[in-house]
Parts: C-alpha cells; sequence; structure tokens
C-alpha cells in the first residue's frame, strides 16, 4: 500500500479535508533544530531559564512543532505562500502531538487555503495555524500518479500509513 495522503491527491482534494497525524518530539530533535536555525534560547536549554519563566521543563521550539505542517505539505504537494502560528502552551520533550490540517478553500488555480490544529497528548491545544499555498493542478496530479506507480522513490514516507484522513462531506 502507498501513502494514502497522495493517492488522496490524486483522486482530488477538497474545502474540508482532514488530514491528523502525530509525532513525539525529542531533546535531540530540539537540539538539532537549535543548531540549524541558531535559536539557542535559554528556555530550550536551561532549567534555570524554564523556571524563571514558568514552565515545568524545557521546551521544544514553536517552529520545530509548527514544522509539523511541512508533512502535511510535502506529502500533498503543497507550495506555502503564507503561514501564520499562534502557540498556546509548551511542548515538553516526549510529548507526542496530533496535528491535524483542514483545506479550508480550494480555487481552480489550485491557490488554497488551510487550518492546522496541533494537540498534546493530555488533549491541550498547543498551537494553532493557518497557511496559504498552491495544490497540484491535474499535469502536476498525474505526475504524481506516476511517482507513486514507480514507488515513490524520493518521498521517505511512501509507505507511511499512520495518516488519518476524513474526507469533506459532500
Amino acid at each position: 500500500m502507498g501513502n494514502p495522503v497522495r493517492e488522496h491527491v490524486v483522486k482530488g482534494l477538497q474545502p474540508g479535508d482532514t488530514f491528523c497525524f502525530t509525532r513525539r518530539f525529542s531533546q535531540e530533535e530540539t537540539r538539532a533544530f537549535g543548531d540549524l536555525t541558531r535559536d539557542y534560547n535559554p528556555v530550550h536549554y536551561d532549567r534555570r531559564w524554564t523556571r524563571a519563566k514558568g514552565f515545568n521543563d524545557l521546551i521544544c521550539h514553536g517552529l520545530l512543532v509548527g514544522g509539523m505542517i511541512c508533512e502535511f505539505g510535502g506529502q500533498v504537494g503543497w507550495l506555502a505562500t503564507g503561514m501564520n502560528f499562534k502557540f498556546l502552551g509548551p511542548v515538553y520533550f516526549g510529548d507526542t502531538i496530533q496535528c491535524q490540517v483542514t483545506l479550508t478553500q480550494i480555487e481552480k488555480n489550485g491557490r488554497a487555503g488551510a487550518k492546522a490544529v496541533f494537540t498534546n497528548q493530555a488533549g491541550r491545544r498547543v498551537a494553532l495555524a493557518t497557511m496559504t499555498g498552491r495544490l497540484p493542478l491535474d499535469d502536476e496530479k498525474n505526475l504524481l500518479d506516476r511517482m507513486i506507480s514507480e514507488g515513490d522513490p524520493t518521498n521517505k514516507l511512501s509507505t507511511h500509513s499512520d495518516y488519518r484522513i476524513t474526507p469533506a462531506k459532500k
């Protein structure tokens, strides 16, 4: 079985389609993200600082968590044109975050909008996002279909099936 998100794209996306996936965040990922972005805010590295800020422990970078929308975008073939985040609460190392992305609008030229809700394992919302971008048009969907039939060799999630997809209600 191939990746269900990409297969859904080929069939056709609709406003209201919802994609849900989870990820567990580690301290090693935050260190790597900090090195990559050069974000060495002490809230990610020094427990004295996190206590002074009112957190229980070290926290993940917000954009590392928000970057979960990139997994959605990469599987859909979404070309991002805008992103807006609102961070509501901390994500601690070892937390498992569920990201639920819902397409809110799709225009004939492929321009689209979506919203994302990030929830921790306790069911608390930790972040919200809105985004705009461009979805694959017919020629690109045909190419994506060919790529899937070839085993989708450039997609490291080509056989990932832990996605939940809720099609739009018709």
